[in-house]
């Protein structure tokens, strides 16, 4: 599938403050980018680095005044469709460097106080299926209210108001995972056929000696994802993040299949 990725960020900054944007797609065997451009008016220099577990690229820069950033990209998304119902889950000595780190509690996945709930509502489930009885309890559970979380909220939170946005259901879903000893990573992506358009919040699963998607809020489907990076929560996949204060102006996230 050929995607096209249109972004445009209007923001503005009463003080100089430093920022660490993350909106470019990141370069996987899975996701092959054609072409890809950032610009940037009112900020700089642009300093570069790595995401976590090296995926996807975040660039430091200085604000001050306006600020406008425009990233354009086509990429071909070549994932294969799998089912993980059938999956067996890894056993810990055999989990890998990248996915062990995933496997505890975080700033807003609090694994571990969930950890009875899990048992009780999924142990006699393994592997693959019991993630999909969290996903789908999740979707039965949780209402989809744009507005009803902020950047505070929490996994714990989301579960008692039984209502959040992408993020939030992420954060329940990589919970879940985490207190059933399967590792969860959270990953920021672009996403087809999302309604509203936005930056989307999904969670990937390490089964059977691989990452796989999981999208607790259905509203996209996964094989029109495009990752912008990885991490252990919101803290590390937020699109922009400001050491300072700022005001968003306008912002829009475009995705279009184009023919390729």
């Amino acid at each position: 599938m050929r995607l096209s990725i249109e972004v445009d960020l209007d923001y503005y900054f009463p003080e100089a403050a430093d920022l660490l944007l993350a909106v470019e797609v990141a370069q996987l065997p899975d996701q092959l980018l054609i072409e890809d451009l950032l610009t940037i008016d009112g900020a700089g220099p642009l300093t570069p680095i790595a995401g976590e577990d090296g995926i996807g690229r975040r660039t430091w820069m200085r604000a001050e005044g306006p600020f406008r950033a425009a990233y354009r990209a086509t990429l071909d998304v070549t994932r294969p469709a799998v089912t993980i119902e059938g999956l067996p889950a890894t056993p810990y000595q055999a989990l890998p460097a990248e996915a062990v780190a995933y496997l505890w509690p975080s700033r807003y996945c609090e694994s571990d106080r969930f950890e009875t709930f899990v048992e009780r509502h999924f142990g006699a489930i393994e592997g693959g299926a019991k993630l999909l009885a969290m996903r789908d309890w999740i979707r039965a559970e949780m209402d989809y209210v744009p507005g009803s979380s902020d950047t505070r909220t929490t996994a714990a939170d989301a579960f008692v108001a039984r209502q959040g946005v992408c993020r939030d259901f992420a954060h329940l879903m990589a919970s879940f995972a985490r207190a059933a000893g399967i590792p969860a990573r959270l990953t920021s992506a672009y996403a087809w056929r999302i309604e509203p358009p936005d930056f989307h919040a999904v969670v990937e699963v390490w089964l059977d000696g691989a990452w796989h998607f999981l999208d607790a809020t259905g509203l996209a489907p996964l094989e029109g994802l495009a990752r912008i990076c990885v991490g252990r929560d919101a803290t590390d996949i937020a699109f922009m993040t400001i050491f300072g204060s700022a005001r968003m102006n306008a912002q829009s996230v475009r995705v279009t299949r184009v023919a390729g």
